[in-house]
């Protein structure tokens, strides 16, 4: 162990042991920083740990802290007045949703701020986002926010707000500008002081540490990496003459927020969904069950940490499936055996005989947004040759064009109760929706493996990627509904007839912005 380290935190002089951690690791566990969230340390992807550092842009968690020794580091907690103004910003735009990573863009967004970036500067801004990982907000509403810095906005019903928040991300949401500012109750940030750290260990049980970094070492966590073998449609198209066929492959819900949870000794366990349900990616989380068990063996609190591996191995997907269909809309479906799976697609598509096979790989959930009936929502619009309206299970109802110009969406699922919400999440499901059919998808071998584990191999779009989108929203005085689930099916089905509907997702073809 070297030297004490000495370096400045916003504003404040700090002295910490040179013991090789990250400089996220000292800011979280040390000086107790919760605004500079971890969503996939160490692989410095996701953008979500984003500091200043002499007011230039770093990942903290691949930077060691010996690095930053006589240097001033400013979080969002340091930012003063630019950050309530970009809470503000963020606020009216609906540029965030759950708030995770929304402090490190921020951030990002601050350094380019004082570098002299202007607004309307989009590829600029899309050039620094690249950092980033946003999973909510399909980053058109970011870039409105980088515009609208500075410019005053009138108040909002926040209730209203949240309650569409709430409806839309189908958990309780805040809508505020603490949220924004990170502060929206999760797991990690709010377990207590001194809690013990549990982590996997690879081979079905926990290791145990005073610390985050103690634990890790026990457990000999490994640093994932990306694959160079291609994407595997595990599940074959039924036998039959049909007009369209498609299959898809494993699809990493990719949420930032990773599965934590904390417990007292016969408490009741922190949940992993806090200020967002991650569009069903974390509904069956082992955290809060493992935090609970372990806070009554070791007789302490527990945190229980999951990695960005850990996740992409053990969280659920949306089931793989291979269809093929006639253009009576009379076909049949193969999909990974899934609780729920042919009840959802029957629902949508009565037509089509289902039959649940079983699949080698991780697990499987109907919970992930609109998980398998969106995909067939899409055969039917491919045999029809024509996008229809989308009716989501809530009633919401979709209509998409995607085009060389971008994708246009109007929905209408009752009262609005707040436009800037409701066009958030509408913006954010066509963006995943983009990403389903074009670019994502994850590896996993012939033994059911996951090999890609890190932020980038998951295909997710980056901002530069994402067309311009525009959402029209129905005004209505009927209750309101979920809506961004049909919009959601409505783009993907719009993005591959737009393609000429390819055979497989994804099909690794952009869909062109125009810009």
């Amino acid at each position: 162990m070297g030297e004490p380290i000495t370096f400045q935190v916003d504003g404040s002089d700090v002295t910490v042991a040179d013991d090789g951690r990250s400089l996220l690791d000292v800011l979280r566990e040390d000086l107790r920083i919760r605004s500079v969230k971890d969503g996939c340390s160490p692989q410095g992807q996701c953008g979500c740990c984003t500091v200043l550092v002499d007011d230039a842009p770093r990942v903290a968690c691949v930077t060691p802290a010996r690095r930053v020794a006589g240097r001033r580091v400013t979080t969002l907690d340091g930012l003063g007045e630019p950050a309530r103004e970009w809470a503000a910003a963020f606020l009216a735009c609906g540029a965030s949703q759950c708030g995770f990573c929304t402090p490190g863009i921020v951030v990002r967004l601050e350094g380019l701020r004082r570098r002299g970036v202007e607004p309307g500067d989009h590829t600029t801004v899309e050039r620094g986002l690249a950092a980033h990982l946003c999973r909510c907000t399909g980053w058109r509403t970011i870039l409105d926010a980088y515009d609208r810095y500075g410019e005053p906005h009138a108040d909002r019903d926040l209730r209203a707000a949240s309650a569409r928040a709430s409806i839309e991300g189908r958990t309780p949401q805040a809508v505020g500008p603490e949220v924004v500012l990170g502060r929206a109750g999760f797991a990690d940030d709010t377990a207590p002081e001194g809690a013990l750290v549990a982590v996997p260990d690879g081979s079905g049980d926990w290791a145990v540490g005073e610390t985050p970094a103690e634990a890790r070492a026990a457990a000999g966590s490994v640093q994932g990496r990306r694959s160079s073998a291609g994407l595997h449609h595990p599940v074959r198209v039924p036998e039959g003459q049909w007009d369209v066929t498609l299959r898809t492959t494993w699809v990493e819900p990719a949420y930032l927020e990773l599965d934590a949870s904390w417990c007292e000794p016969g408490g009741e366990p922190a949940s992993p969904l806090a200020n967002g349900g991650a569009f069903g990616g974390k509904v069956a989380s082992l955290a809060p069950a493992a935090a609970r068990e372990l806070a009554d063996r070791h007789g302490r609190s527990v945190r229980v940490l999951l990695s960005r591996e850990d996740t992409v191995r053990s969280g659920a997907k949306r089931p793989p499936l291979a269809v093929g269909a006639r253009r009576d809309r009379v076909g049949a479906v193969r999909v990974a055996r899934t609780p729920g799976i042919a009840d959802a697609i029957r629902r949508v598509a009565p037509g089509l005989a289902v039959e649940e096979v079983d699949v080698v790989g991780p697990p499987t959930s109907t919970a992930p947004r609109a998980a398998g009936w969106a995909e067939v929502q899409a055969v039917l619009a491919a045999v029809e040759g024509v996008t229809s309206p989308v009716v989501g299970p809530d009633g919401g109802r979709a209509e998409a064009e995607v085009g060389d110009g971008g994708v246009r969406v109007s929905v209408a699922c009752g009262d609005p109760l707040d436009e800037a919400v409701l066009r958030s999440y509408c913006v954010g499901a066509a963006h995943m929706a983009l990403g389903l059919v074009t670019s994502e998808g994850i590896g996993v071998d012939e033994h059911g493996e996951v090999h890609d584990l890190t932020v980038r191999s998951f295909g997710v779009l980056r901002a530069s990627d994402t067309p311009p989108i525009d959402v029209e929203i129905e005004a209505s005085d009927d209750p309101p509904v979920n809506g961004s689930d049909a919009v959601f099916a409505a783009v993907a089905a719009a993005a591959w007839l737009h393609q000429g509907c390819p055979p497989t997702w994804p099909t690794g073809v952009a869909v062109r912005s125009g810009r």
